[in-house]
Formats: structure tokens, sequence, C-alpha cells
């Protein structure tokens, strides 16, 4: 087999050299999203049900995540997911479940990062985003926040919001 060297030229040190700047000028493509879920000092505690989504006025909402108990028997785990009341209207009811790429288990209280490409956020065209996280807890509350954004993003830190309830700080960022 034989190689032709003609192929990898690129047009000389000018040519080269903006090749390989390319990508570290090239504008972020990944959404990192830390969301807390705080300890709650409560005798029943359950872990809550979390939806993830992106809305961009005039298009259909984007559901990036959804965390529920979707390991029960016979998919029995769904049936409380209109709990997530506002997600659920927007778009949970058209989904099925498990959900492919977007379903996981419910987590505990902590911190837990996510992140989320530009394909998967829907966010194709440049704009003003808005990322929204409900979470809701049987034998507890519910509570939304909502971070808006502009696409395309700059690296680095994107927003944050502080919850009061069922969600403590979550914050994002692009890289």
């Amino acid at each position: 087999m034989q190689f032709s060297t003609k192929a990898i030229v690129i047009g000389g040190t000018a040519g080269l050299s903006a090749a390989l700047s390319a990508p570290a000028m090239a504008a972020p493509g990944t959404m990192d999203v830390t969301v807390n879920i705080p300890r709650l000092k409560v005798a029943e505690y359950h872990r809550p049900y979390v939806a993830i989504w992106v809305e961009k006025p005039g298009a259909a909402a984007k559901t990036v995540a959804v965390w529920y108990d979707y390991d029960m028997k016979a998919n029995e785990g769904t049936k409380w997911l209109r709990d997530v009341r506002q997600w659920w209207r927007v778009s949970g009811r058209t989904l099925t479940f498990p959900a492919d790429g977007i379903t996981g288990a419910t987590r505990a209280p902590g911190t837990h990062k996510v992140s989320f490409t530009r394909a998967q956020l829907g966010a194709t065209a440049p704009g003003q985003y808005t990322l929204v996280i409900e979470a809701a807890r049987e034998v507890g509350g519910r509570e939304l926040l909502r971070i808006p954004f502009t696409w395309p993003a700059k690296a680095g830190p994107g927003g944050r919001a502080e919850g009061t309830s069922e969600l403590g700080t979550v914050s994002v960022s692009f890289r």
C-alpha cells in the first residue's frame, strides 16, 4: 500500500498553525450541571425524583435527565413520575420509560455532577435557553429551579440557582 505525502500538506506554516489552533478556539460543546440534594431531617425520607430539561422559546422542551426508581418490578416506579408536575406537563407524558440515554436512578443526598453535549441539550441554534430542574419527593415537597443561558456559551461558569427545600445549589458551567 502506498501513501501520498501530498495529502497531508496543509498549505504552509500559516495553514498548519491555523489547523492546530482551531480546536482551542472552538465554542464549548459540553454543559456540566452540578446538583446538590440536601440531607433533610425528616421522619420518613425518600429520595427525590428529579427531571432536568431545556426550554427555548418557540421550541418543544427537551428532557435531558430523569432520575427515578426505574428498578422496581414491572416498571412500577414510572407511576410516580407525574408527581414531577411541571416536567410531566411540558414533556414527561410523551416519553416511554425507561427512556434511553436519559433515565437514571434516584440520587442520595449529596452533590452530583452530570454532563450534557450540545446534541443532548438540543441546543442546535444560537439563542436564549433555560435549564430547568424539578424535584419531587414522596411524603415531601417539590421544587423547581431555572437557570437561563445563552448558546453558544463561553467556557466557564454559566449560572446557578439556590433551592430552599428539595434542592440545594444547582450550578451550570461550560467546557
